[in-house]
């Protein structure tokens, strides 16, 4: 055991930076109970920490240093509870075998509010007709050192104070189960007041909250009437605050609409708004609407903001301009116009165009996507929409001169966690096409699409795609947030919605004529364990775990509620099994090859492993026996009841491998059975949603590489690297969107309550990209051995068309890196381990192989080589 040094003893060569907390960067008025800390270290080459330090104070005060604590934890170490609306500042220092480094310079957390002043307000208005501006003046007699803004509405709302926007996020407060819980932002508006007279305006839309969603068209769905909270607090009380003496009326905005788009009438905007003294007799006293004001909780997770902005390109046709962003966004399109006063500015949007060259709209099924503004003047106007979105690459504009279009991307404001290179062009290009779908897709929600009537929380795809998610980007809090609602839309027996939030009717739901429950669907429902696990294992921090095991323990218990006196469940007048398998019927994609029924208990045995692994983590020993005690008997089942047949299939084989349904005696057959189905089909994917987030791993796990690469490279359809190849800057919801003869997929399908049949063709869809992050453990090497990657596993495979790959990951320690090339059978790696990771090399050795690596294996830069080097020939 390391003797912890005096503290007088001082290490200058060790450095702490980088303290944060387990909130969005960025966040003030955050969720005070819980704080949890993680830092970065720099170091000599061959120490570590062996203790660690916090000190803490209300802010502005000098910290007090605490406890010194034993141990090597950086990564989510719990450091107290803020009160609500106090600020409280944290720094760290650890101790090495030299001494003890510096204090980390400080981080100040402030709290949200649990109680306000303000009242929801509004004023009567018609679902996504006009929308509503409300506006009051205040008084500042002295300017405060700090003033903050706490907004949230019950539908969207933006705020201006001067005339100054007083945040940079959309579609505020974004979207949760609003039944359970609104978010609150709080924003730093100490710098738009001033002395004497000040005015604050808020624009209210209906949103999520009563706008149309849903494709059953439903409005109304959380409430009959929009309204917005706002008050704004200073260190000596509540400057203003939402009442009845607040006044509303209507401006530009005439109708605002997620799926439709916006249309703005530039000539109605209200003159003098945002001055003292402005002229409101025809506005009328703003009402207090009920709202319980104990469902508004402090934000945590990143808002929605704009994180690119793209020039679009422009062709003249047919007396119209159509624009090329180049790349499938989630966003709008900035354009600046000249025309006169009166002229109608339309714009229209599409993912892809008709070979015609016309804007493909059919798969938007029933949203209209376009914008319209009613010019004021004949100046050079800048116009964009009011809470909308739309998910394109090409629009279309009429109705005046456009000097310059500008395609502004937003996403809620993760930052990219990874980066990947390799010698594959193809391959990086969908390596960035799965990137944008998580950008464009993560919009307060993880959605399934960003264009047509539907952008719902489909649980199956975040399940599927929660890992390569949590490589891509930094979202941990993301998940969290959305964890919440998971559990908040649980049933009271613990059945999990299909989509979160959960807005989905029985009766919206048909498949081939068969009225689905949208409750408890396997690899839908069975989120509620994989996304915290994914999560925790991609970031180290036990947090999610915590928050959600009792969400966990009810979904497994639904599950055996439903299996009663047997072991297996019982057979569903509906699953959707292995969804979108390619060789499915095209209208009905619900079905697969391998049986639901056996994919439905694989999920059951695999929902109570990672229940039993969840618990020996954040619960109790007895727990964790008992759970994985019932995942063994529910595989064992499984298998003996379907496991022959389902292995003829790629999804099946893949599930009773990475599932371990298979016997340990079974497994070698199994995998050579599914080698050579893939390799019979010359790497053609024949997966679904389940299969397909999968069956890399079940091929390079036993002993098939070069057939796990004969999948990945393949260029014919169906396959990941056909996309490319025509074209795709985002991944397909179809493998077939897009057919070798250039052709359309017509997108039918047997299901939906809609006059349109329930067509379904997006563009722009992440779940068969959930094999990338296959794709930074084997083609780059870089995996998380322990969670969190504290111990990260090296081990690059190089294969016939993969010579080369350079990656990336931030953890919480550090950014792991690894830079890998073959120089005539050799591989030539360099290495990045930050401090607090150790590395465990699995290198793709030969017999003839002679390996050499650069100094001790501990944090910093090394050069590995190997001679002889085993290379995968696919």
């Amino acid at each position: 055991m390391v003797a912890i040094p005096d503290s007088s003893l001082i290490d200058p060569s060790t450095r702490v930076s980088s303290l944060r907390s387990q909130h969005g960067a960025g966040l003030i008025g955050v969720p005070g109970e819980g704080v949890r800390l993680t830092w970065r270290v720099t170091a000599e080459p061959g120490v570590s920490q062996l203790a660690y330090q916090l000190a803490t104070a209300p802010a502005g005060r000098e910290l007090v240093p605490g406890s010194v604590i034993a141990g090597s934890a950086q990564v989510a170490v719990p450091a107290g509870d803020v009160p609500a609306g106090a600020r409280h500042g944290f720094a760290v220092r650890i101790a090495t075998e030299n001494g003890w480094s510096a204090w980390s310079d400080e981080l100040v957390v402030e709290a949200g509010l649990d109680a306000y002043e303000a009242a929801v307000i509004g004023i009567p208005t018609e679902i996504e007709g006009p929308v509503a501006l409300l506006r009051r003046e205040f008084t500042v007699s002295t300017l405060p050192e700090r003033a903050r803004l706490r907004l949230s509405a019950l539908g969207l709302v933006d705020a201006w104070i001067n005339g100054v926007r007083a945040s940079d996020a959309h579609l505020t407060p974004g979207w949760t189960s609003y039944g359970t819980r609104v978010l609150v932002d709080t924003l730093d508006v100490t710098g738009l007041l001033r002395e004497g007279s000040n005015t604050i305006v808020l624009e209210v839309g209906d949103g999520w909250y009563r706008g149309r969603m849903g494709f059953a068209g439903r409005t109304g769905i959380y409430g009959d009437r929009s309204g917005a909270l706002a008050q704004i607090d200073t260190e000596d009380g509540v400057l203003v605050a939402t009442d009845a003496s607040w006044r509303g009326g209507f401006g530009s905005t005439r109708g605002a609409s997620i799926y439709d788009g916006s249309d703005l009438d530039l000539r109605l905007a209200p003159e003098g708004l945002h001055e003292r003294g402005f002229r409101d007799e025809a506005w009328t006293n703003a009402e207090v609407i009920e709202a319980d004001l104990s469902r508004f909780e402090p934000r945590s997770a990143p808002p929605v903001r704009t994180v690119a902005e793209l020039p679009m390109s422009r062709t003249d046709r047919d007396g119209s301009a159509q624009f090329n962003a180049g790349q499938n966004v989630t966003g709008w399109v900035r354009l600046v116009v000249r025309g006169k006063e009166g002229d109608v500015v339309t714009i229209r949007h599409s993912e892809i165009l008709e070979p015609s060259g016309e804007l493909h709209t059919k798969a938007l099924r029933s949203a209209k996507a376009t914008d319209t503004y009613v010019l004021a003047s004949s100046e050079e106007t800048a116009l964009e929409p009011r809470f909308t979105f739309h998910g394109f690459q090409h629009a279309e504009v009429t109705g005046a001169e456009v000097v310059s279009a500008t395609a502004i991307a937003i996403s809620s404001d993760l930052p990219a966690s990874s980066s990947f290179r390799s010698s594959s062009e193809a391959l990086d290009q969908f390596h960035s096409n799965v990137f944008w779908s998580q950008r464009d897709n993560f919009v307060s929600v993880p959605t399934d699409c960003p264009q047509r009537d539907e952008r719902l929380g489909w649980t199956g795809d975040a399940l599927a795609f929660a890992p390569t998610s949590s490589t891509l980007m930094d979202s941990e809090a993301f998940w969290r947030n959305w964890l919440l609602d998971l559990e908040a839309d649980q049933t009271d027996e613990g059945g999990v919605a299909s989509v979160v939030p959960d807005i989905i009717r029985r009766a919206d739901m048909l498949m081939g004529g068969v009225d689905v429950d949208n409750m408890g669907r396997a690899a839908w429902a069975d989120a509620a364990t994989f996304v915290p696990w994914a999560v925790y294992t991609a970031g180290g921090s036990d947090e999610v775990l915590r928050q959600q095991l009792r969400s966990m323990r009810r979904w497994v218990e639904h599950l055996c509620r439903r299996a009663g006196d047997d072991v297996l469940l019982p057979t569903e007048p509906f699953q959707y099994g292995d969804w979108l398998d390619p060789d499915a019927p095209g209208e009905r994609p619900w079905q697969a090859k391998v049986s639901s029924d056996f994919v439905a208990n694989a999920f059951y045995a695999r929902s109570a492993r990672i229940l039993s692994l969840a618990e020996q983590v954040a619960g109790s020993a007895e727990s964790a026996a008992a759970y994985g005690a019932l995942a063994s008997r529910v595989a064992e089942a499984a298998w003996e009841k379907w496991g022959e047949e389902a292995i003829q299939t790629q999804t099946g084989a893949a599930l009773a491998l990475e599932f371990d349904l298979a016997p340990s005696s079974e497994r070698a057959r199994v995998a050579d059975l599914l080698s050579a189905n893939v390799r019979a089909e010359n790497g053609r994917i024949a997966t679904g949603f389940v299969g397909t987030a999968i069956i890399l791993d079940a091929l390079s796990r036993n002993g098939h590489l070069a057939e796990a690469y004969l999948m990945l490279l393949r260029r014919e359809a169906p396959s990941w690297l056909y996309q490319v190849d025509r074209g795709a800057t985002t991944v397909w919801e179809r493998w077939d969107a897009i057919r070798p003869d250039g052709s359309i997929h017509s997108g039918d399908m047997d299901a939906g309550s809609t006059e349109e049949g329930g067509g379904m063709l997006s563009f722009n869809h992440y779940a068969y990209g959930a094999m990338i992050d296959w794709v930074y453990r084997n083609v780059a090497g870089l995996a998380p051995a322990e969670p969190g990657y504290r111990v990260t596993r090296v081990a690059p495979r190089p294969a016939a068309g993969l010579t080369h790959a350079t990656a990336t990951i931030e953890t919480g320690y550090g950014s792991v890196g690894i830079d890998w090339k073959l120089v005539g059978g050799t591989l030539e790696a360099n290495l990045h381990i930050p401090f607090g990771v150790t590395a465990e090399l699995d290198l793709p050795v030969t017999e003839q192989s002679i390996v050499n690596v650069g100094g001790v294996l501990g944090h910093g830069t090394h050069r590995v080589t190997v001679t002889n080097a085993a290379v995968a020939a696919a």
